[in-house]
């Protein structure tokens, strides 16, 4: 089978799903993962979670430190981190994290899929300093409300990783990338785990699922947004969908839709928008849940 190379853009450390959709990630045989680049808050941060978790999982993927700032970050998974000594990581960690990436891009014999489950401040800086890198590249983003908003509510919201970077996700949408992909809160905003879906994970013995089970527990204690229950179940797992489009669309209706970005952040459908590839709605949710444990567990 031929791998597919990927590079994964994340704010992880601020919602838990960016944990769970490393974690899918890295356990996903159809995906040769390239590079790891942190956005956004304390991206120094960001990648220590990255690097235990790949150390925990016995992974020695590079990771790049991209565009943040510190002052302004959620760090609701700090605690997993606070001891924990980056430097102990046997990957290659690079402090441009935007340069790596755009070496990376630039040097490869074959298309690179980016999967973007952040703001999309990294990827436009790439794009600024490597205008030819939308041409050698797929672009999958955990990105915008259509039709539906939080929690399936009918009507869009200003999505998160789109109204942090209102301008550089136009940039994006705008590029001429080999293809544009995206999974708004109508398909990604109804993902969570519950039931004997989610006792398999929380009872795994596997170290990585004990770490990822810690770091729910953790981010449960101090995120300021939501009250969930992770004895019991997942927070929404927004981002797994985008790694899963990284590799099949079986599961879900894919539709292309002009997009306009409104400066408050909404992604509103418009014919005078940039034409992006949307997964608007399931084929079969409850067999994206199966895949997504199976995923986690390992069990391919």
């Amino acid at each position: 089978m031929n791998k597919i190379p990927v590079i994964l853009d994340t704010d992880i450390g601020t919602d838990i799903d960016d944990t769970w959709a490393l974690i899918m990630l890295i356990n996903s045989p159809e995906l040769d993962v390239k590079l790891i680049t942190t956005v956004s808050g304390d991206t120094i941060y960001r990648a220590k979670i990255i690097a235990k978790i790949l150390k925990i999982a016995g992974k020695k993927i590079p990771i790049g430190i991209g565009i943040g700032d510190p002052k302004n970050s959620l760090n609701f998974q700090e605690p997993f981190v606070r001891d924990f000594d980056i430097n102990s990581y046997e990957g290659e960690i690079y402090e441009d994290g935007i340069q790596a990436m755009v070496d990376l891009i630039k040097n490869s014999e074959e298309p690179i899929t980016i999967v973007s489950i952040g703001p999309a401040t990294n990827i436009a800086k790439a794009i600024e300093i490597y205008p030819d890198l939308p041409k050698k590249c797929n672009f999958v983003g955990m990105h915008g409300s259509i039709y539906k908003g939080y929690g399936g509510k009918d009507g869009r919201d200003p999505e998160a990783n789109v109204k942090s970077d209102v301008l550089s996700l136009r940039r994006v949408f705008s590029s001429n990338f080999i293809s544009k992909l995206i999974t708004p809160l109508d398909t990604c905003g109804l993902v969570f785990l519950d039931g004997e879906r989610y006792k398999k994970i929380y009872n795994s013995e596997k170290p990585i699922l004990k770490a990822l089970i810690e770091n729910y527990k953790i981010w449960a204690k101090l995120v300021t947004w939501t009250k969930v229950d992770s004895e019991n179940h997942s927070s929404t797992l927004f981002d797994t969908v985008a790694v899963y489009l990284a590799y099949s669309h079986e599961f879900l209706e894919i539709e292309p839709i002009k997009i306009k970005v409104t400066d408050d952040g909404y992604t509103v459908p418009d014919e005078k928008g940039d034409e992006i590839l949307v997964a608007i709605r399931w084929k079969d949710l409850n067999a994206f849940l199966d895949h997504l444990v199976e995923r986690l567990m390992g069990e391919e």
